[in-house]
């Protein structure tokens, strides 16, 4: 897993293919409306791609993702023209919805059968850490093969990559469906009315349904859905630290150490996924006031640039694995896939409030601003917290009343006095009287 995550992010087109869109000739609108696509695509294929990832084999899935993204930095390569651009970020926004899912799914899936589900957040975390390493070894590797083979070295180099994402795709386990799988209590519970998914393999619908399902009946996991798309929508925000750091009062060549300090400041937040989820309320508080105080205290604000987005990155992963807990696995791609639509509409929403933001304010203003989202989330979290402990505390409470009640009834019936039952020929023999 360590190494699909790392070489998911290990392509060096990712600092340069603006440069190559530009050098061909497409303007700032031209590559707008190529980000616009691949966000359509994105929204149209995320949640049919979770279906597809509970219905047939996940595994599979996993090693078709990067063969279809790479087919896409191909185009980009050796056909390059806007038709090919766009047809490019449709085989990406592809590729990462067949990945967007499934990958979470079928690792928790072999977690829990193995029993170590309470492993998942520190295992997803790392690989998230690992793949930031590897967005940083791609942008440090991308300007010497540019330098020696241009464009066509860089694509070259990416689409490998991709192929060797595949090939360790098929390195994964996926017991799902086999005689010896061990089911999850929830899917044990209703082995007995439903088929086995090994001799009938559900459709679409039954699928789609049985998510929904999920969603409908459990507030826990509801609200674990709308939690994760709040948290990992929000975090689009990093897409403009450059923007920040670029209008801070430093110099050209000080803005790539800066983002690598703060780049560095996520990969450690990954590193610390699956400690301390009790924490997630006050972290994303702190993480809101270290955003906004950042923002303001210019190229010093690194640093709690860092802190910020080491947090948010700390808690996209908790409440990644809080959503899975939640969830059976007949339906788990399904249910990520919604998170994973939803955090795509707060990220667009985000950005059309940025750009309409960017005619009003400058961009430190602006960071102020994203932070309060975060902060919102964690006073929900909070005021979630205390309802919970005022309802444990009544219905304790209460508890106590009833058997405060229970034992004082028992206690009257207790005490009643017996007198001493005297028999026939005793009163016979002494004659009625008392002895004295």
């Amino acid at each position: 897993m360590y190494a699909y995550a790392f070489l998911e992010d290990l392509i060096l087109l990712y600092p340069v293919y603006a440069l190559l869109f530009a050098e061909h000739g497409l303007s700032a609108a031209e590559i707008s409306t190529l980000f616009i696509i691949w966000s359509c695509v994105t929204f149209v294929v995320e949640i049919p791609s979770g279906l597809w990832a509970d219905v047939f084999s996940r595994r599979r899935l996993l090693i078709v993702a990067p063969l279809v993204t790479g087919a896409g930095y191909a185009l980009w390569t050796w056909l390059p023209s806007y038709p090919a651009f766009a047809a490019g970020f449709v085989l990406w926004g592809v590729g990462g919805s067949l990945c967007s899912g499934t990958l979470q799914a079928l690792v928790y899936e072999e977690l829990e059968r193995w029993g170590k589900a309470g492993s998942y957040a520190r295992l997803m975390g790392r690989s998230q850490a690992l793949g930031t390493t590897a967005m940083m070894a791609a942008t440090a590797l991308a300007a010497p093969v540019m330098h020696l083979g241009g464009y066509a070295a860089v694509g070259s180099a990416s689409v490998a990559v991709c192929l060797l994402g595949a090939l360790v795709g098929r390195s994964f386990p996926e017991a799902r469906g086999e005689p010896g799988a061990v089911r999850a209590p929830e899917q044990t519970a209703t082995a007995s009315s439903e088929p086995d998914t090994a001799e009938h393999a559900p459709g679409f619908l039954t699928v789609l349904r049985a998510g929904l399902g999920e969603l409908r009946a459990s507030r826990s996991a509801r609200n674990a859905v709308l939690l994760t798309s709040a948290v990992t929508g929000a975090l689009m925000i990093d897409e403009y630290v450059p923007l920040l750091i670029g209008s801070m009062d430093v110099g050209d060549s000080s803005v790539p150490l800066l983002m690598l300090l703060v780049t560095a400041g996520v990969a450690v937040g990954g590193w610390c996924a699956g400690r301390g989820a009790r924490l997630l309320g006050p972290a994303l508080a702190v993480a809101a006031l270290a955003l906004a105080a950042g923002a303001l205290s210019g190229p010093a604000g690194a640093v709690l640039l860092a802190l910020a987005f080491g947090i948010f990155q700390w808690a996209m992963v908790t409440c990644d694995a809080m959503l899975q807990d939640r969830v059976t696995d007949r339906a788990r791609a399904t249910v990520s896939s919604v998170a994973g639509f939803g955090a795509e509409v707060i990220s667009v929403l985000l950005c059309a409030g940025y750009a309409l933001g960017s005619q009003l304010w400058d961009h430190s203003t602006l960071f102020v601003l994203s932070a309060v989202p975060y902060l919102l989330i964690a006073l929900a979290l909070q005021w979630h917290a205390h309802a919970r402990v005022r309802n444990r505390t009544r219905a304790g409470e209460r508890e106590e009343r009833r058997k405060g009640s229970s034992g004082r009834r028992k206690s009257g019936s207790g005490h009643r006095v017996r007198f001493p039952r005297v028999d026939a020929s005793e009163q016979a023999h002494t004659g009625g009287r008392d002895d004295g």
